[in-house]
């Protein structure tokens, strides 16, 4: 909850500019949840796909995701951005402490995201902060909670 605040008045004190986008792919790594690879590509200066594959509660899941990106004037280089999208993976939920059930098998579902991006001038990388809440519609259904994570990416 503490993040969903942080990020709200974050993004209230922000002015929304159109500039260029300062990187057209990137690919590196999610630490949080879930945890694992990410690749972003922008479609052109404000859209963007990205693509998470994570290891999830002894399974794995992927992750699509179509992003509107909103740049900030006042700081080059950091945007924030939404978007949906949606995931469908494995995994065993009796390996989740948090879930009581013990699900194993497919789970089919939706995706938001809500997030900060911040690309440095100097070096080749960015870091991302998201929240990324989910539901679960197929396999063991019902709310899938609003994870986070830190992204590090290589940009090219």
């Amino acid at each position: 909850m503490k993040r969903v605040i942080l990020l709200t008045l974050l993004f209230a004190f922000l002015t929304v500019t159109s500039n260029a986008q300062e990187y057209r792919t990137s690919l590196g790594l999610r630490a949080g949840l879930p945890y694992g690879l990410t690749v972003k590509h922008f479609l052109n200066k404000t859209n963007a796909v990205e693509g998470i594959l994570a290891g999830s509660y002894g399974g794995f899941v992927i992750t699509g995701l179509y992003e509107n990106e909103h740049w900030t004037g006042q700081y080059p280089g950091l945007n924030w951005f939404w978007g949906a999208g949606g995931h469908v993976g494995f995994w065993d939920a009796g390996r989740n402490p948090n879930i009581d059930d013990t699900y194993t098998g497919s789970v089919i579902g939706l995706d938001g995201i809500l997030g900060l991006e911040y690309t440095f001038e100097e070096i080749p990388l960015n870091l991302s902060l998201d929240l990324l809440p989910s539901v679960n519609l197929i396999g063991f259904t019902g709310w899938g909670g609003i994870n986070g994570a830190l992204s590090i990416r290589y940009v090219f």
